[in-house]
């Protein structure tokens, strides 16, 4: 199907610099060259178009990852390497219902809804009206803004929903929701929560020690990339190491 006006493309530079473009009357200029996006119209994805100066452009789909990686941001975000383990771990699937509370500017409330379908829906906490905001720019531009329930609540110790398939902590103090995310979650069924530091890490098992939890997992995830000359096989100089520890626990009626 050929490319229209409001459609979204990743466009990538020979020397492989990316961008995440909506097609539309304005110049968009990069370090190279320089071209209207207008002239997307009526290309393909796949297809390669000339910048003004001669550049080549790839006119690429862009994937869940392209816009998780190129969303706007007000806070720190749950990066890639991250949300790819939380949605297996809570097992976020269509027709879910998940709970997160510290939505920030909605990189994994993106993913959430994304991966629940149509039949699903996401119920997202903030406290900060002007994250939601930019969360709810983020999921316009996916087109699945309409399967997340946002909420603004100064100050939270519980929660209304029960009954819920997953709930997912990402906030300074997550131990003092721990009780209100058992209290939500059906039985059996899975919490998840993100801290940057070890001693947020104990304070959170402290808490999950006082409830009906079990299957209780500390993770931190790790990625290197590797540069690609197949003569030259070896890893980038700089990773994304360290960006949290994940938490995971499944509610239980008794220990």
């Amino acid at each position: 199907m050929s490319l229209k006006e409001g459609d979204y493309v990743l466009l990538l530079t020979s020397d492989e610099k990316s961008y995440l473009v909506e097609i539309k009357d304005l110049n968009f200029y990069t370090h190279k060259d320089y071209l209207n996006l207008k002239d997307l119209i009526g290309k393909n994805y796949g297809d390669i178009i000339l910048g003004k100066k001669g550049e080549k452009f790839y006119l690429l789909k862009p994937t869940i990852y392209d816009f998780l990686k190129k969303i706007e941001r007000v806070t720190q975000i749950v990066y890639p390497k991250d949300i790819g383990y939380i949605i297996l771990k809570l097992d976020i699937a269509p027709g879910k219902i998940v709970l997160e509370c510290g939505g920030g500017s909605g990189a994994l409330t993106s993913a959430f809804a994304y991966m629940v379908g149509e039949e699903g829906k996401v119920i997202s906490y903030e406290k900060e009206i002007k994250f939601q905001e930019v969360a709810k720019k983020n999921l316009k531009k996916l087109g699945i803004l309409h399967r997340v329930i946002f909420k603004n609540v100064e100050i939270l110790e519980s929660f209304e929903e029960k009954e819920i398939d997953a709930v997912f902590l990402d906030l300074k103090t997550p131990w003092d929701l721990i009780k209100g995310a058992w209290e939500a979650l059906k039985g059996g069924h899975p919490l998840g929560i993100l801290v940057p530091t070890a001693n947020q890490v104990s304070q959170c098992l402290s808490e999950i020690e006082k409830y009906p939890f079990t299957d209780v997992e500390v993770v931190e995830i790790l990625l290197r990339h590797y540069k690609t000359n197949p003569e030259r096989l070896r890893p980038e100089d700089r990773m994304v190491a360290h960006t949290g520890y994940l938490i995971f626990a499944k509610k239980v009626f008794e220990k």
